[in-house]
């Protein structure tokens, strides 16, 4: 069985373990938020697309 998530759908629900079960204050994830923003139409966002287009292409090949 395959299982397909969106990356956003995934550090979302990363962001919000950090915040209930690692004190991650929730000022800290907004900073967060907007770092991924500013990164994101930034000049460097096509290469870090790329490097997790690679990543994520690694991962599905991996066989158990």
């Amino acid at each position: 069985m395959a299982l397909s998530i969106s990356a956003v759908v995934l550090f979302l629900i990363i962001v919000v373990l950090l915040v209930k079960k690692s004190g991650l204050k929730a000022g800290h994830a907004v900073v967060c938020v907007l770092l991924g923003f500013y990164l994101a139409s930034s000049s460097v966002a096509p290469t870090i697309n790329e490097l997790t287009t690679n990543v994520a292409g690694m991962l599905g090949d991996i066989k158990f």
